[in-house]
């Protein structure tokens, strides 16, 4: 089996009005939250976040301006989880970046990962996600979405 490596992208889609993208879970019913991902070896951070954008909502670089929003959460990984990871991993370092489209737009989700979408209200969307750095990285949005 080959291990997960403990590095992930956060990428938050979101409009100039501050609706947000949310998918839920396929392996988790109930759970919303913004498009992530695991790093593969070889990836860069941005590939890696483009790569995850295209499987999990068939979107692209062409679909908006995505930015490496220079943010790091660390966090321990669920242990339901751990199997993915290498012998005594317990500990991911996910990197944020943002996506603004221009408006909401229909996606595709990969039904293997994900059950339905929806865009809410960015403060909306803080108190629906299950991931305390999903919510702060979205309490964080109209500060990043001001910046150039």
């Amino acid at each position: 089996m080959k291990y997960k490596i403990p590095i992930s992208v956060l990428v938050v889609i979101y409009t100039p009005g501050l609706q947000v993208l949310l998918i839920e879970r396929a392996d988790r019913p109930g759970f919303w939250q913004s498009v992530t991902g695991s790093q593969e070896e070889g990836e860069t951070l941005r590939q890696t976040a483009l790569r995850e954008l295209a499987e999990e909502t068939g979107l692209d670089e062409q679909a908006g301006v995505l930015a490496d929003w220079n943010m790091q959460n660390e966090f321990e990984i669920y242990p339901e989880w751990r199997w993915r990871y290498g012998l005594g991993v317990t500990r991911n370092t996910e990197h944020v970046f943002g996506l603004c489209v221009p408006e909401p737009v229909p996606v595709r989700l990969s039904p293997r990962e994900h059950l339905a979408y929806d865009w809410l209200p960015h403060d909306r969307a803080v108190e629906k996600v299950f991931s305390w750095s999903n919510a702060k990285v979205l309490r964080l949005l109209p500060e990043h979405a001001r910046a150039p």
